[in-house]
């Protein structure tokens, strides 16, 4: 099996989770497809209190296990399965369910560091980074937040200001400089998204 893989990255809320399933769904006709959130391997905090936890930067790369990440996506593209870990953004800290993700056609991968490691970056076929203006993207990291994952408007600001901003101005906003193509998070990137899903199909044959 040829394995294509898909880096998408971009800063938080830009809509690289949408960006992802308009490829999904236009691509599931090639064969098997496969995502993949780098949220989900954020490091494993156990040895921390619920409050230590909430302070911890999950905006640095640090905070990433990306050589569990990196490990991954090579079992992949040798044709094994992965039992990749998943993450409760209620309790800051990775769960101890896992879930199997089998060898595919096209395996996606979403996650605002995506680009940040040389190692992980050199595994994509594809790099797609997502752009959005902060402002949009602060309000839609605040209705998520708030909805989604059980968190207050005054921590979702807080923590926006002192961490998720100057990491996305230090870590995160240069990576697009490393990509094949920057599409806009509208609803107006369907010529982008037709480019990106006939390059796949070059790269499948």
């Amino acid at each position: 099996m040829h394995t294509t893989i898909i880096g998408i990255a971009g800063g938080t809320a830009s809509g690289k989770t949408t960006v992802a399933s308009k490829i999904i769904e236009a691509t599931k006709n090639l064969g098997s497809v496969a995502s993949i959130k780098m949220d989900d391997y954020y490091k494993r905090l156990d040895h921390l209190t619920y409050d230590e936890r909430t302070k911890v930067n999950y905006d640095h790369p640090n905070a990433f296990d990306i050589d569990l990440l990196v490990e991954h996506l090579k079992d992949l593209k040798m044709g094994k399965s992965i039992l990749k870990p998943t993450y409760d953004f209620a309790l800051h800290n990775r769960t101890s369910v896992t879930e199997e993700i089998k060898p595919s056609n096209v395996i996606i991968v979403e996650g605002i560091m995506t680009f940040v490691s040389d190692e992980l970056r050199n595994l994509f076929d594809i790099k797609i980074f997502v752009e959005c203006d902060d402002d949009i993207r602060f309000i839609r990291r605040l209705n998520r937040d708030v909805m989604e994952r059980g968190r207050t408007i005054e921590s979702v600001i807080n923590q926006y200001l002192t961490t998720v901003r100057p990491m996305h101005n230090a870590f995160v906003e240069g990576t697009k400089r490393y990509a094949d193509i920057i599409i806009p998070s509208t609803n107006n990137n369907d010529i982008a998204i037709d480019v990106i899903v006939t390059k796949i199909k070059d790269l499948l044959k």
